[in-house]
């Protein structure tokens, strides 16, 4: 019984570090592109996010490949539910973008 609970905690951990991930990043872009020097928000973000995730999986693993598939598997899911729930309500999706007209 006490090899099942790592394997069971693996997965809800895994989704917590994609929702810092992916969250962060989502919040990262709305601050950055409306700051006056973006380059810290991205770059800063960046560092944050990959160590705690990186620290964060590694921890997860306790050194058994299963455990670390489990925690991979969590964080893509939360890629997908952060990506539904930040999805901009508005028609701007996939526009073609005009040509211009004085291109060769």
């Amino acid at each position: 019984m006490n090899e099942v609970w790592p394997l069971v905690v693996a997965l809800p951990a895994g989704v917590l570090l994609g929702v810092i991930f992916f969250g962060g990043l989502w919040w990262t872009v709305r601050k950055g592109v409306s700051s006056e020097q973006p380059v810290f928000w991205f770059f800063g973000s960046l560092l944050l996010r990959m160590s705690i995730t990186l620290v964060g999986l590694y921890l997860i693993s306790g050194g058994q490949w299963q455990r670390l598939l489990l925690g991979l598997a969590g964080f893509v899911v939360a890629r997908w539910v952060v990506t539904r729930l930040t999805r901009s309500s508005g028609g701007i999706r996939n526009r073609p973008v005009p040509e211009a007209g004085y291109a060769p």
